[in-house]
């Protein structure tokens, strides 16, 4: 994915009915029945997660996981180097089997560009290289840019197994010891940033950390919003992802639930309900 400098954000977004009431459609995140309830909102009011949702300022809450690389001053992409079926992303700990992984994706890609450097911490290995463009990309003033390539470690995240198209189901396994929440929440917000969804507007409203004697579990409170075409409002969803670990084993499951859906729009720079 191409990034402008300071944005490294995934991609997201949802639908929703009038109200805040049950619907019998399917969600337009999930293509599954919705589990909205009429019951009066959990969490933020509706509006103020209107106002979230229309702020093209914000993306995450503050002290949301920040990647190494958002720092960038020039755009940029960054992946994971994915297994043969496209299904999750590779993982091993050594560096020469990475390198070679990697080298083997940069030449099946559509735009390769020439190695640079390489770097790694304790999540992952990242292989640096400058990617050229045609000018009839878009980006004529920048012909060339970084991409960061990334193969995690297996001694920290193993995805092995993951499908990666499901919002549910299992999600990998933490291999970093002792297994704590905040290696629960990293993970869970680091992934956030890999996870397409096919609307315009996402945004995470909250993340919060809870625990009991044999898991940890870091739940991500989400809204995303859909055009209903002109003079209709948007239809906005809000979701929840939970991320639940197993305390022993380190495997992670997800589990993805709409908690309600309601309309707004924006007029004149104003944001209200529908």
């Amino acid at each position: 994915m191409r990034l402008a400098t300071q944005h490294l954000l995934p991609f997201v977004a949802i639908v929703a009915a009038c109200g805040g009431g049950a619907s019998d459609s399917s969600s337009a995140v999930t293509g599954i029945a919705s589990t909205a309830q009429a019951n009066a909102p959990v969490g933020p009011s509706n509006a103020s997660i209107a106002a979230l949702v229309y702020d093209s300022g914000y993306s995450v809450p503050a002290d949301f996981f920040v990647d190494e690389r958002a720092s960038t001053h020039r755009s940029y992409t960054v992946h994971h180097v994915l297994d043969d079926s496209n299904s999750y992303e590779r993982c091993t700990d050594d560096y020469a089997v990475a390198h070679a992984w990697e080298d083997a994706d940069n030449a099946a890609r559509s735009v390769q560009g020439y190695f640079v450097e390489s770097y790694d911490n304790a999540r992952y290995f990242e292989f640096v290289r400058e990617l050229a463009y045609d000018d009839d990309i878009g980006n004529v003033d920048d012909l060339t840019s970084p991409g960061f390539a990334r193969i995690f470690k297996c001694s920290n995240t193993d995805r092995d197994g993951v499908d990666r198209s499901l919002l549910n189901g299992y999600a990998g396994r933490l291999n970093a010891a002792p297994l704590n929440s905040v290696l629960v929440r990293e993970f869970a917000e680091y992934l956030w940033q890999f996870t397409f969804f096919p609307q315009g507007r996402k945004k995470v409203i909250d993340s919060s950390a809870s625990s009991d004697a044999t898991h940890y579990q870091q739940t991500l409170l989400l809204a995303f919003s859909n055009s209903q075409g002109t003079g209709r409002c948007d239809l906005i969803e809000v979701a929840e992802w939970r991320f639940t670990a197993d305390r022993s084993s380190g495997e992670v499951h997800k589990s993805f639930s709409v908690l309600r859906h309601f309309e707004a729009e924006r007029v004149d720079g104003d944001v209200r309900l529908c």
